[in-house]
């Protein structure tokens, strides 16, 4: 995954705990119950599913498991497919061939470690195959209710040019993240920031004249439908 380049939003002043407690409640007017746009009704599901959408949309892997879980939803049904079974079914995401060897060996290690279930546990999440620590925070949070916050290239994006944690890498912008939102905002600030990096802050062009939060950003280069 591509994050940019930071140092072009990087400079010393960081933006102050009132805006950002304002832009959170703003957010969460909006939104009061955010939810990742991956399709899923299980742990195990959402598992399957953020490892397959690295480097990936999440409308492609959608695609992908609307049609592999009806048939294999559980690490044991997926196993059973085996590498070139599971192929078939995620062919069209990008980097399926080593998506697919990486799910199959980690539904092995769930079946024989953890009796096909998702461990409640970061060290044991991020010891599966093609699990890394941004999709042991999603599953974390998304599907046990942890204050975790996974950083991708749209909360990397927001979070810099906006001013509201900056970083020069990812791990530099989740600790800030950890640091400056307040606990009753924290199970649901990487769906507002996801969300809002995807539809609205985008890489090329914001659309800050539709911006929610267009006042309390301190974005200097702000992008308007006339420019």
């Amino acid at each position: 995954m591509t994050y940019g380049d930071a140092s072009k939003y990087i400079i010393r002043k960081h933006m102050n705990k009132d805006k950002r407690q304002r832009i959170l409640e703003i957010l969460r007017e909006n939104n009061p119950h955010p939810e990742t746009e991956l399709n899923f009704s299980s742990p195990f599901e959402l598992l399957v599913a953020v490892t397959l959408s690295a480097q990936a949309t999440d409308v492609s892997v959608n695609k992908a498991t609307d049609k592999l879980f009806p048939v294999a939803n559980t690490a044991e049904a997926i196993y059973a497919l085996g590498i070139d079974g599971l192929k078939t079914y995620i062919k069209t995401i990008g980097l399926y061939n080593n998506k697919a060897v990486n799910v199959i060996k980690a539904c092995g290690i769930l079946v024989e470690k953890y009796n096909g279930q998702v461990p409640e546990d970061r060290e044991a999440l991020e010891s599966l195959p093609g699990v890394g620590r941004k999709t042991a925070n999603v599953v974390l949070n998304t599907a046990f209710g942890w204050p975790t916050i996974a950083i991708d290239t749209h909360i990397f994006r927001v979070a810099n040019r906006t001013k509201f944690a900056m970083g020069k890498n990812v791990d530099h912008v989740e600790q800030k993240m950890l640091k400056v939102v307040p606990t009753e905002f924290m199970v649901d600030v990487h769906h507002w920031f996801i969300l809002h990096g995807r539809y609205t802050c985008l890489a090329r062009k914001p659309r800050c004249g539709s911006c929610l939060i267009e006042d309390l950003c301190e974005f200097k280069e702000k992008v308007y439908p006339e420019d």
